[in-house]
């Protein structure tokens, strides 16, 4: 079989590692793909966002089956226009992808069917959002309405980080037309959980679920990132939780869709906070999280791209999908000063035992070497029976990577392993 996945960033790469271990996948193409992932497929230099490009490509190279795995193609509708194509795929439509697409449409759905998540108020005049926060309670959460690259929450603690917030998605257009309507809702407190789930809209099967780091330095501290790294599974993560989830979230959200003729088929992500009052949602995501894929694909024992076929064909109560009853620890290594300025253009030296566990996101191929491109620049992930043996691993092998300017948290997990003792 011909596979062509749609990325390329570290989340991609471990979409296409666990693609390859069924025993039919001949080729896989990653449109664009990076310089790291060159060993594990072929790259071709057409972006995420090119969705005549992509589909063109899938028409002509004999693609047997499709994988849309960020956000932006998928709320641009290029599952849609594979599907079109005659090609299978792997990713929800345009009308479902906009359950991330648009925070106000997201944030309205759980109220309308009851699905708890934070209150919350949406405005597209700056001068009433502005009057809001003068008499809102803080902390406050301001978000974007749409995509803004993980980047369109702040949590404000004072009413000029409130405001500033505001002022810069709507009056600075920091985010563009993405920030022209915004949601402010309530802060809520609690361990917060990932939860990634494979469904087909008629059931939903959760995924391992995992925690994430986003803030970019030790006891996170410091900037907001796209993750610094995962573990997997969250210890706060019960199944008396899990089954709470499932009763008043996950399949709720399923149905609330299919009844607004939004069906949605893929990997819909649960961003959820366990509050006092019970687990509620922050946010929804159309496609894998990134980095928390890498740490929940490797616990996959069922092959991935016969999960992945039963969604598209609407089969999937058919399939029995197994985790490994492990743990996994993942470690961002990323350019020093991310995310805010940092240079690039170092060689990075993987040595061949952590090959199979890196999963590079931000790296180009310039005449034979492998140099640093972006920010995060790969992950490290380690399978082992435990947490603390897997965190011990994930870190014994990355301090084995180099490349200058290399920067990553040294206390991934420390909050899991405290859980763990609680």
């Amino acid at each position: 079989m011909n596979l062509l996945v749609v990325g390329g960033g570290g989340r991609e790469h471990a979409i296409i590692k666990k693609l390859k271990e069924n025993k039919d996948v001949s080729c896989i193409y990653a449109l664009p793909g990076n310089g790291g992932m060159e060993d594990d497929a072929v790259c071709v230099n057409i972006s995420a966002t090119d969705i005549a490009g992509i589909t063109e490509f899938a028409r002509t190279h004999e693609i047997d089956y499709a994988v849309v795995a960020p956000d932006d193609p998928l709320v641009l509708g290029c599952a849609d226009e594979l599907e079109k194509a005659g090609i299978p795929v792997f990713g929800p439509s345009k009308k479902a992808a906009i359950i991330e697409g648009s925070k106000i449409f997201s944030k309205d759905l759980m109220k309308k069917y009851g699905i708890p998540t934070a209150a919350y108020e949406v405005f597209d005049n700056v001068s009433e959002a502005l009057a809001y926060v003068e008499q809102a309670p803080l902390p406050l959460v301001v978000k974007a309405d749409g995509l803004a690259l993980g980047k369109g929450v702040v949590i404000a603690f004072t009413k000029e980080e409130a405001a500033d917030a505001v002022k810069s998605c709507m009056e600075d257009r920091k985010f563009g037309a993405s920030g022209e309507r915004i949601v402010i809702e309530e802060y809520l407190t609690g361990p917060e959980v990932s939860v990634l789930s494979f469904t087909d809209g008629h059931v939903v099967v959760p995924m391992v679920s995992s925690m994430d780091h986003k803030r970019a330095l030790d006891n996170d501290e410091g900037l907001n990132t796209g993750g610094m790294g995962t573990v997997a599974p969250n210890p706060y993560y019960t199944k008396a939780i899990a089954d709470e989830c499932m009763e008043t979230i996950f399949l709720p959200t399923m149905k609330a869709m299919n009844a607004e003729g939004r069906t949605f088929k893929g990997c819909l992500y649960f961003g959820l906070m366990l509050t006092e009052k019970g687990p509620k949602v922050i946010e929804y995501n159309c496609r894998f999280g990134d980095p928390e894929t890498q740490v929940v694909l490797p616990l996959l024992k069922t092959d991935l791209l016969t999960v992945m076929q039963a969604v598209t064909n609407e089969t999937l109560s058919d399939l029995t999908v197994e985790f490994m009853d492990k743990a996994a620890a993942c470690v961002i290594m990323a350019s020093d000063g991310y995310p805010a300025s940092y240079e690039k253009g170092f060689e990075i030296t993987i040595p061949e035992e952590a090959k199979p566990h890196t999963y590079v996101a931000g790296a180009v191929r310039k005449d034979g070497k492998l140099l640093t491109n972006g920010g995060r620049v790969l992950g490290v992930t380690a399978v082992e029976d435990d947490l603390p043996t897997a965190l011990k691993e994930a870190y014994r092998l990355a301090a084995s990577i180099h490349f200058d300017n290399a920067y990553y948290r040294h206390d991934i997990g420390k909050r899991a392993l405290q859980a763990l003792e609680d």
